[in-house]
């Protein structure tokens, strides 16, 4: 397992510059044995020395490029592939493990209550957002991405995209189906461009 101050979403790269002796052994690990590593939140704490507090679900990850400097540190690319529950913490050995249960993804619809809204009007909110702030001076992605055709990848997509914070990011990945993580995003997004309108005085 690799605790991180950010949280790494299915479909989503992630880059790591390794130079902790533990992480180091992690990835030699990886390539011995299995390309794949958990990656959790820290909720709080430090990621450098290990006196964290870590989320109870996270992300496999899968290495797809390691390079060694000169130096010996590491620079690693690595993609989220699924998430899973963190059962139990065991003992460092030298790096973080876990037990994990794998967390399939709920793709059904709800039978009853508001219907989530779908891929295509929370992808017309987070351009939305992406526009305002950049009216506003702020680096932003490209708006113009294409969004994946699968709804349960989509909604992943949109949330790597967004502007969140590390929390908000943490609740929509446990989110209990892609309706309700659809549903949050929207609601979130609605708000950023509700607050973002007050700041360029044209709500």
């Amino acid at each position: 397992m690799f605790p991180l101050g950010t949280v790494l979403l299915p479909g989503q790269p992630l880059p790591l510059h390794v130079f902790e002796p533990r992480y180091l052994a992690l990835v030699e690990r990886c390539l011995e044995a299995s390309p794949e590593f958990g990656v959790v939140l820290i909720a709080r704490g430090s990621e450098v020395g290990g006196d964290d507090t870590r989320c109870d679900a996270g992300t496999i990850a899968r290495l797809t490029d390691v390079a060694q400097l000169a130096d010996g540190r590491l620079m690693v690319l690595a993609v989220g592939m699924r998430r899973v529950r963190i059962d139990a913490w065991l003992p460092d050995d030298p790096h973080p493990w876990a037990e994990v249960t794998e967390w399939p993804e709920d793709t059904s619809c709800a039978a009853d209550g508001p219907p989530a809204p779908t891929v295509e009007l929370v992808t017309g909110q987070l351009r939305r957002v992406l526009a305002l702030r950049s009216e506003l001076g702020e680096p932003v992605p490209d708006a113009t991405f294409e969004v994946v055709d699968d709804r349960a990848a989509a909604s992943y997509q949109l949330c790597a995209i967004a502007p969140l914070g590390a929390l908000d990011r943490q609740s929509l990945l446990v989110a209990p189906s892609v309706d309700a993580r659809l549903r949050s995003l929207s609601a979130l997004l609605a708000d950023d461009v509700e607050l973002l309108q007050m700041r360029l005085g044209t709500s």
